[in-house]
């Protein structure tokens, strides 16, 4: 979905977007952690709770198509069950999970890469500038790690791109902008549209225990003690998944992760003049 959003408007340049994307990424994972101001706190929560969202519509999309705006909803309310009920997954499931999803992403690029394309190539036309802006936006949350972690800001940048490159080959930037499910059209213009059921249970891996974590974090952000603020952001957000456009979601993401690292960036700046 992300990608489809970037490529309705920039086309072929979502590309440029998801580079851009992922230079930033990299270049900033080494900036300091939000602050605990109430700006800072408010920025992190909004950000999380868009992803969230997105992480959301993309679950009810793959996983429950026929109802896929219920599925988004029951999603983000189950996830907001779970961590007021205290769970949280173990570190070594978090890693085991990216490492799964890391070979299912290798998978998709091979498979991408040995079969030819079915769209004619005609030109990638003059840069549509606003429009990779916007997907570079739209793409950025995506990619930022934790703080500090500068080989898994390069890994997902990496995964971004290839993955991008692949998709824009197979579908070309129409179809691609069309899709509300481009990796189901990408695995049938792969020919390997009989992997779908494995890829309903990657989208499942990728999806649900990041809503988990992102809720988590961004609780703990806007509302450290839980209670009434964190159910009201669990509110807004179940509220979000099943009737909000997955683009406006996508632009908040977008907008509230610039602030927060405009932010952090002045964190640093002043961590710099003080020492």
């Amino acid at each position: 979905m992300v990608l489809a959003v970037g490529a309705a408007g920039a086309r072929y340049w979502v590309l440029a977007g998801v580079v851009l994307a992922a230079v930033v990424a990299v270049l900033v994972s080494r900036l300091p952690s939000l602050g605990t101001g109430q700006l800072d706190r408010y920025t992190g929560g909004v950000a999380r709770l868009a992803q969230l969202v997105v992480f959301a519509i993309v679950f009810g999309a793959y996983v429950v198509p026929s109802q896929s705006s219920y599925a988004a909803g029951a999603l983000v309310v189950l996830v907001v069950a779970a961590d007021f009920a205290g769970l949280r997954l173990p570190t070594v499931l978090v890693r085991w999970l990216t490492v799964v999803l890391l070979v299912a992403a290798a998978v998709l690029v091979v498979l991408c890469a040995v079969v030819p394309p079915v769209v004619t190539f005609d030109g990638i036309g003059s840069p549509n500038v606003p429009a990779v802006v916007v997907a570079a936006l739209v793409v950025l949350p995506f990619l930022l790690p934790s703080t500090g972690e500068r080989l898994r800001a390069v890994t997902l940048a990496v995964v971004a791109v290839l993955v991008t490159v692949v998709a824009l080959v197979q579908l070309g930037p129409i179809r691609l902008g069309l899709a509300e499910t481009s990796f189901r059209d990408l695995l049938y213009a792969a020919d390997a549209g009989q992997l779908q059921p494995l890829l309903t249970v990657v989208v499942v891996l990728a999806t649900v225990p990041a809503a988990l974590t992102t809720f988590t974090d961004a609780r703990e952000r806007f509302a450290p003690s839980g209670g009434l603020p964190g159910v009201a952001g669990g509110v807004v957000a179940a509220a979000a998944a099943a009737f909000a456009p997955v683009y406006a979601v996508l632009l908040v993401a977008g907008l509230a992760t610039v602030v927060e690292l405009v932010l952090r960036t002045r964190l640093r700046h002043y961590g710099d003049v003080h020492e």
